[in-house]
């Protein structure tokens, strides 16, 4: 029998996979426990419906990345610390502080997880940050720190 999987099954299938199996293994486990689907006519143009619908979300997730890229590259973001001799700041500058700086200053918000800052920043001036928006999208986010 002809199964389209609904969800991944040990062995057998990933979600949204096409393959026969056993007329009994179909009817008692996967159709009864909602794993997997008779391939129909119908249900496969569903599935392919999805894939099709799954496949323009992410294009549209990648167009607003790259749209995203262009106008943080263009932008800014201006914090102050406490320095010593040097040029050294007290303390540091995390990425949790450039997100709400960002938010604040230029009313974008960004998840502090995606701000790829390896080390946290220790001294005064402009630092050039990673951002990364998608898998295939990083933008450079400029940072000035500056004496308080």
């Amino acid at each position: 029998m002809r199964v389209i999987f609904l969800k991944d099954v040990k062995g057998k299938g990933k979600k949204g996979e096409i393959k026969n199996v056993a007329d009994g293994y179909a009817h008692n486990f996967l159709l009864k426990q909602g794993l997997a689907v008779e391939a129909t006519g119908g249900n496969m143009k569903a599935l392919e419906n999805q894939k099709n619908k799954e496949a323009q979300l992410a294009q549209e997730e990648l167009e607003n990345a790259k749209k995203l890229k262009e106008s943080l590259e263009k932008l800014t973001v201006e914090l102050q610390a406490k320095s010593g001799d040097g040029g050294r700041i007290f303390g540091s500058i995390t990425s949790k502080q450039i997100a709400d700086a960002m938010q604040k200053q230029h009313k974008v918000k960004l998840d502090k997880r995606k701000i790829d800052l390896e080390n946290p920043i220790k001294s005064l001036g402009y630092t050039k940050v990673p951002v990364k928006l998608h898998h295939e999208v990083t933008a450079t986010l400029n940072v000035h720190v500056k004496e308080q």
